[in-house]
């Protein structure tokens, strides 16, 4: 039987120095065309000197061993009450700040000044407003980390739960530890689900994309809310596993989650932003979309 997670140790649970090292991670397997950068070479980003990858490895064991069906609609039970806590939203940023980690090669830059990177490199490109407010919140979920969460719930590249896990998952062998592998309720093809039965009705591995979607969903554009809540699900918008579970509309609108993944991987630079001259333009971006105060 396997031990809960509470009775693990927090190095037990949290191999990565950083959370960016999932990200690191992803680069090397996703490699993108510059087109976002503009201050090195896609090829110098995440350049550790010693790649990460036992800690890589041991982060996609935990997280496949303990993401099962149960444990997302435990989650999801425990968090989508947003009782944690409730704040003002330029508050929500500071918050998020107490997850600065030295570890990232790529910037010395708190966490805000990366949203800020993100948003701002669509903003230059000239896409819509909403989406620049998508780059402005996409990692807010990460959050969860500050109460209490593993890494391997919070990041991580996400996939179904509640059937059969695809081998075009990062990692797929350490799903063989999963309680659900051997279920047969779980481990068929569509396990509880049925053919094209559309992604709202399929449960993904809990994380920030979720948490930070289910905040998010009733301020921002349905095509926003798919970047937010989809952009982790590389399995699907890289590797096309789960084609059997999406709708048409899935389809469609999988454009807008291609759309912005290479501005959250690529848009890091060791230029900070300019929030003085910024400030202005943000402030009445959130006003637009956002409430005065978000809950957690």
């Amino acid at each position: 039987m396997l031990p809960s997670t509470d009775e693990l140790n927090q190095s037990a649970i949290n191999p990565l120095k950083s959370l960016d090292v999932w990200e690191d991670d992803v680069l090397e397997r996703y490699p993108d065309p510059a087109s976002i950068a503009n201050e090195k070479s896609t090829e110098a980003y995440r350049n550790y000197e010693s790649p990460e990858r036992d800690t890589v490895r041991e982060f996609y064991r935990l997280n496949h061993t303990y993401q099962s069906y149960d444990f997302v609609l435990n989650k999801k039970a425990t968090y989508l009450k947003f009782d944690k806590k409730e704040m003002p939203v330029w508050d929500a940023f500071q918050f998020l700040n107490q997850l600065v980690d030295d570890s990232d090669p790529d910037t010395d830059l708190d966490q805000f000044q990366h949203l800020l990177q993100t948003s701002e490199a669509i903003r230059r490109d000239g896409h819509p407003d909403w989406m620049v407010m998508v780059g402005l919140l996409h990692d807010m979920g990460k959050v969860l980390c500050l109460f209490g969460e593993p890494q391997w719930a919070v990041v991580g590249d996400t996939f179904p739960v509640g059937c059969a896990f695809s081998d075009k998952i990062v990692y797929p062998e350490y799903f063989k530890n999963s309680p659900d592998f051997d279920d047969e309720r779980y481990n068929t093809k569509y396990g509880v689900y049925s053919a094209n039965c559309g992604l709202d009705n399929v449960h993904l591995s809990w994380g920030h994309d979720e948490y930070i979607y289910q905040i998010a969903k009733d301020y921002l554009p349905e095509s926003g809310l798919y970047m937010l809540r989809y952009h982790s699900f590389y399995s699907q918008h890289r590797e096309h596993a789960y084609d059997h579970l999406m709708s048409e509309h899935d389809h469609e609108m999988f454009k807008w989650v291609d759309l912005f993944n290479p501005y959250d991987l690529y848009s890091k630079n060791p230029t900070p932003p300019d929030w003085v001259e910024l400030k202005p333009y943000y402030e009445a971006l959130v006003k637009k979309y956002l409430p005065a105060t978000l809950k957690f």
